[in-house]
């Protein structure tokens, strides 16, 4: 995989984080799918989950399958540990996120605002709405997942659509598409919700001896 795909996959991936947890959402009328989204967003503090990502190349084709497990504590805290086909780490705390690859012995740490683009790092205030930035979309029952469509209010976004999974009212897949005929698919199972996490899931530290690169 080249440098700028690699770049290009982190990126997709801290998007569908930010713009599913990081988001307040006030009160509004809408249809029970996206109702179900709003509550499950008010009533997730905490997370975890095991997850499947599968990337999707521009013939429509997947090319690359990964699992692992996923820790999410709002504001701000996730760990992505993928287990398989091979060992890489995302940890974000502190405003910084971390991407620490086992197999090039390397760890390349990011603002958070710079590792998710601009859209994304506007809804890092908490304060933006759902239905002030996305137009949301009821797309039904597919692979029972009760999926919701959110399609960017701003010509200028980086991405085409979101689409959020939510299985009996809980996170159970994700969906990004970007403008370079990208597609990022995440498939959650084995969800807790608010479970207690210990603060040092979410800390990072470089084992020695690797490249460290700071953007």
């Amino acid at each position: 995989m080249n440098y700028k795909r690699e770049n290009m996959i982190k990126t997709n991936l801290l998007r569908l984080i930010f713009l599913v947890f990081l988001i307040n959402t006030p009160a509004y009328s809408a249809e029970a799918p996206v109702k179900q989204l709003q509550l499950f967003l008010k009533s997730s503090k905490s997370l975890t989950a095991d997850f499947k990502q599968v990337l999707i190349n521009e013939a429509g084709a997947p090319y690359q399958t990964s699992y692992g497990i996923f820790y999410l504590q709002r504001p701000g805290k996730f760990r992505w540990d993928y287990l398989k086909p091979f060992q890489q780490q995302i940890v974000s705390t502190s405003g910084k996120v971390w991407f620490y690859d086992t197999d090039l012995d390397q760890v390349t740490v990011k603002k958070l605002d710079e590792s998710v683009g601009s859209t994304p790092a506007l809804l890092l205030s908490g304060n933006i709405s759902l239905d002030d930035n996305f137009t949301m979309q009821d797309q039904g029952v597919d692979g029972d997942l009760q999926w919701i469509k959110l399609l960017p209010k701003n010509q200028e976004s980086s991405f085409k659509y979101i689409l959020i999974g939510l299985n009996k009212g809980t996170l159970g897949g994700m969906e990004l598409s970007d403008n370079f005929g990208q597609l990022t698919r995440i498939y959650f199972s084995n969800v807790l919700l608010n479970p207690p996490i210990k603060p040092t899931v979410f800390e990072f530290e470089a084992p020695k001896g690797v490249d460290v690169f700071s953007d």
